[in-house]
């Protein structure tokens, strides 16, 4: 980047260009040493990088991530394995975290739940953000009384309380992790549909929309090639802040007893059962609680720092992209020395 910064533009004219003392034939532009502008993902990859937030969180994640993964297989005990003879011992070098009321290891036990939490908050926010989508870029696309008719049903649905659904779901079901990702997927998806019509619905009356229209190209086309590509900016964010949401309702559903069951277990499972002896053996609840928080705060900052790098409106301006600017300084001139600008009067 710092070679870019006295380097000229990508296309632009050699100082001498409009010399009106030169003569001979115009050379041609110099194409070594020329900075190129960064893509739009290169942009938005270096305004998260410049949020230290967003950067930490993202770092924390994949730790989280990683220890779910391999952290289970670096203990000798399963977290399944009931041993009696030692029943809820502290931290100690046998069991790092500890045991809980049947003996079972505390640090495989948190993660393999940090495992199944997860996993139901990713896949329900993927089933969330697949209905979302295809739902809210019909009825943004469509209009019309088609459009009313969808909206109404979300309104409805709206009203309709996630714990009620939530039981008449695992009555119906039974309780599981597909009950609990289908009681998820029921309610979540209703925002996400929002958001995709009214971003389809600012989108629709574009110039390249109209103009597509007006060549023949079909509805779906234009939904697919082009409203939801330029809409994906705030359905990234929004699944973003989709997925800790999700983990978050599968922990309460855990956490009242009607989520996952034993023998598999989840963080909410792991807090609710830790609650009980939370003032006698404190580390059955604290090491989930950690986990669960870990990850959430990181999911957030990840979030935060998606939408500012998304966002157009925020960061540096194109033309000061890669060159450091004081507080209260004007921005250095984008155009090259020795450039001609073009001037009202023709100069």
């Amino acid at each position: 980047m710092e070679a870019c910064r006295n380097a000229p533009l990508a296309g632009a004219l050699p100082p001498d260009w409009f010399d009106p003392v030169r003569e001979g034939p115009m050379p041609a532009a110099d194409p070594t040493g020329v900075c190129r502008r960064p893509s739009v993902l290169g942009s938005a990859w270096a305004r998260f990088r410049r949020n230290r937030m967003a950067v930490a969180g993202l770092a924390v994640l994949m730790l989280m991530l990683a220890a779910v993964v391999l952290a289970p297989h670096l203990v000798p005990f399963p977290y399944y394995r009931i041993d009696l003879a030692h029943v809820d011992e502290p931290p100690g070098p046998r069991h790092w975290f500890g045991t809980d009321q049947l003996g079972r290891d505390i640090f495989a036990r948190t993660w393999i739940a940090g495992r199944v939490s997860l996993l139901i908050g990713l896949t329900a926010a993927i089933i969330d953000l697949a209905v979302g989508v295809v739902y809210g870029g019909i009825a943004g696309l469509v209009g019309g009384w088609l459009e009313e008719v969808m909206m109404r049903v979300v309104d409805v649905l709206y009203g309709v309380p996630f714990l009620l659904v939530a039981i008449l779901l695992l009555v119906l079901l039974g309780p599981g992790p597909r009950s609990v990702v289908a009681a998820i997927a029921l309610v979540n998806w209703l925002g996400m549909a929002r958001l995709v019509r009214g971003q389809v619905l600012l989108l629709k009356e574009q110039g390249y929309v109209l103009a597509a229209r007006a060549l023949g190209v079909p509805g779906w086309r234009i939904l697919v090639r082009h409203l939801l590509p330029n809409a994906s900016g705030p359905i990234l964010v929004w699944l973003s802040y989709n997925i800790p949401a999700a983990i978050f309702a599968e922990a309460l559903l855990s956490y009242v007893g009607i989520g996952i069951q034993p023998p598999l277990t989840s963080w909410g499972a792991m807090l609710g059962n830790g609650s009980v002896v939370l003032r006698i053996h404190p580390a059955q609840f604290v090491f989930p609680a950690a986990a669960l928080s870990l990850t959430m705060l990181a999911l957030y900052a990840v979030g935060d720092g998606l939408r500012d790098a998304l966002d157009p409106r925020t960061g540096p301006r194109p033309e000061t992209f890669g060159r450091r600017v004081r507080r209260g300084a004007e921005a250095p001139d984008p155009v090259p020395a020795g450039v001609w600008r073009g001037t009202a009067d023709g100069s």
